[in-house]
């Protein structure tokens, strides 16, 4: 294993431990969690298999295998900000609803 390999590793089993533990003490809830374990795996595998590296970059057309683990955060980076663009979307619509709801029940609460 060279240097660039266990860097990798390293990180991918980092970023697995630190959101394993956030998920423990509460302070990240599953659903949000998915995305970042499955992201952390891929990093391991690839970081631990030169081979699947390399036969997934030729096949990708990526010719430096490596650049495809910056390829995979870059994508997860994207699948990140969408989820979280959906998910305050959704909360932003609900802030409305409820805004409108406080409104009128302090207007029933005043007649």
């Amino acid at each position: 294993m060279d240097i660039v390999q266990i860097i990798s590793f390293l990180i991918g089993l980092s970023i697995l431990i630190f959101v394993v533990f956030l998920i423990v003490t509460g302070r990240l809830k599953e659903r949000y969690s998915l995305l970042w374990l499955i992201s952390a795996i891929f990093i391991c595998l690839l970081s631990l298999s030169r081979g699947l590296l390399e036969y997934l970059s030729y096949k990708i057309g990526i010719y430096y295998p490596p650049s495809l683990l910056f390829l995979s955060g870059v994508l997860f980076l994207l699948a990140l900000n969408i989820s979280f663009s959906v998910t305050i979307s959704r909360l932003s619509s609900r802030i409305d609803v409820l805004a409108q709801e406080i409104a009128l029940i302090k207007e029933k609460i005043k007649c």
